[in-house]
């Protein structure tokens, strides 16, 4: 992984972490966020926004679908800022 990537994912994974409000060791790619993170919907919902705050993007709601775990964020991510 390239520094630039490898930064991008170490600010989302910890986005991802202050939002669902668990520990960064506890989480890698592929935990999901509700199952093995205890997340709910209102959760979710509030991770969406704070990633288009934070990377300032337009996300669709639908795309949650694809954003259960860490490698779903960094692929709707991805496409999203192309």
């Amino acid at each position: 992984m390239n520094p630039v990537v490898e930064r991008r994912a170490t600010e989302i994974k910890q986005l991802v972490c202050r939002v669902l409000e668990v520990d960064e060791a506890g989480v890698g790619d592929t935990e999901l966020f509700t199952d093995d993170l205890g997340a709910d919907s209102m959760k979710l919902i509030e991770l969406l926004a704070h990633l288009e705050i934070e990377f300032d993007v337009e996300i669709d709601e639908s795309e949650l679908e694809r954003m259960v775990n860490l490698r779903g964020v960094y692929e709707v991510l991805s496409a999203v800022l192309g």
